[in-house]
């Protein structure tokens, strides 16, 4: 896993825009007036997401006024969780899980296609500008090792083959559909139906 690094080019200013202030206030009116400070998670994601996936440091800075908090406590977070990206990453940010049940389960051979078909290293972004990839901590689908994310999405039960399909069709803008690539539901035994509690294969 690399260190997370921020991003040299860095716009001048950054403000949500109506969708995401509409979003950002909805946010707000679930928080008591004294605990507002609570939104800073959600409201860097939304930066996030109005970014094209990173978030600025002005963006930073913005959500630290609009929040009435010091700056350096919403830098700290900003750096903190590995979801939050201070440097362009691309339409599609893979976050490649490498903790022990997905490295045992092959999650090495996910990173293998990932410096094959996107670029050697983490945090570099596709000559197509398109992707990035990165080795992150336990994403919580262990059950389904070795998997990753994409965005917002769990690909989950991958193998060699399984992975290159999916990064190609990255590569497509033509990305496929998330969940499990063994045929199994959520975390049901691999080629079996649970009917009210009881297995039939």
């Amino acid at each position: 896993m690399s260190l997370k690094k921020v991003n040299p080019e860095q716009p001048k200013t950054f403000e949500f825009n109506e969708k995401f202030k509409n979003i950002a206030e909805e946010i707000l009116e679930k928080y008591p007036e004294k605990n507002k400070k609570s939104a800073v998670m959600p409201f860097l994601y939304l930066a996030q997401k109005q970014n094209n996936n990173w978030i600025p440091l002005a963006a930073v800075k913005y959500i630290s006024k609009y929040l009435s908090m010091p700056y350096i406590n919403v830098y700290e977070i900003a750096t903190f969780y590995s979801m939050f990206n201070l440097s362009p990453v691309g339409k599609y940010f893979i976050q490649v899980c490498t903790t022990t049940p997905c490295l045992i389960r092959g999650a090495d051979k996910i990173v293998k296609v990932c410096k094959q078909k996107i670029s050697q290293k983490e945090n570099q972004i596709s000559k197509n500008g398109e992707c990035s990839w990165t080795e992150v901590e336990c994403l919580g689908a262990c059950v389904n090792a070795p998997m990753m994310q994409i965005n917002n999405d769990y690909y989950e039960d991958l193998d060699e083959k399984s992975s290159a399909k999916i990064i190609d069709s990255i590569f497509k803008d033509e990305i496929l559909e998330p969940g499990s690539y063994r045929g199994r539901k959520n975390t049901s035994p691999e080629n079996k139906k649970i009917i009210n509690g009881t297995d039939h294969a």
